[in-house]
């Protein structure tokens, strides 16, 4: 919690914070900012950038994974679910959706009615997950943006077979907080040089 990691912070002296975690672990940023207003250290969030929509796109923006559940019913009957394992419950009651689910590791219940798990972790290229779609039918992709290419090869896919995309969207960083997109705007925010290469 934000208070434990204050103490933390204080305790050792910390004299910066880089908030390096998933765009959607919206908690563990959210302790982070407490934390580091309580003690008045520096916070940094770096975040990969989000992805964006190119021509021919048919991307459905919803703001969280239940907005996701109830656009799904309406843009196929054949889902592609690669949110995660933690958030499927979010999909348990579309009786109506088969749902073909993506994740690392096995998902615990509750889990659409009709759902078919495959274990597997990226890099996925374009043409693994052209094949995927197909073979299984699928529809419609349901994804959360979480930016990066050793996913986004499903987007290029679903793009090229004309299906449509519902992507969550991240959610907000706690007011007074930006983001920035790699190392060196981390340094550069911290008033740090890069170390030289080797």
């Amino acid at each position: 919690g934000a208070e434990g990691l204050a103490g933390w912070l204080a305790e050792r002296r910390v004299d910066a914070v880089v908030d390096a975690t998933h765009p959607f672990a919206a908690g563990i940023t959210a302790h982070a900012a407490r934390a580091a207003a309580a003690t008045g250290v520096p916070l940094v969030v770096l975040r990969r950038p989000g992805w964006q929509p190119g021509d021919g796109d048919r991307w459905h923006p919803v703001p969280s994974l239940a907005a996701a559940a109830d656009a799904l019913p309406g843009l196929g009957r054949r889902a592609f679910l690669t949110t995660g394992r933690l958030g499927l419950a979010a999909f348990a009651h579309l009786a109506g959706v088969h749902c073909v689910v993506r994740s690392v590791e096995p998902p615990g219940p509750p889990l659409p009615p009709h759902a078919e798990v495959l274990l597997a972790r990226g890099p996925f290229t374009v043409a693994d997950e052209t094949a995927l779609l197909r073979r299984h039918r699928i529809d419609v992709l349901v994804t959360k943006d979480s930016g990066g290419a050793a996913t986004a090869a499903k987007l290029t896919a679903a793009r090229t077979l004309g299906l449509p995309v519902i992507v969550v969207r991240r959610p907000p960083l706690p007011a007074g907080v930006a983001a920035v997109p790699d190392a060196a705007a981390v340094l550069a925010r911290l008033g740090l040089t890069p170390p030289p290469p080797s």
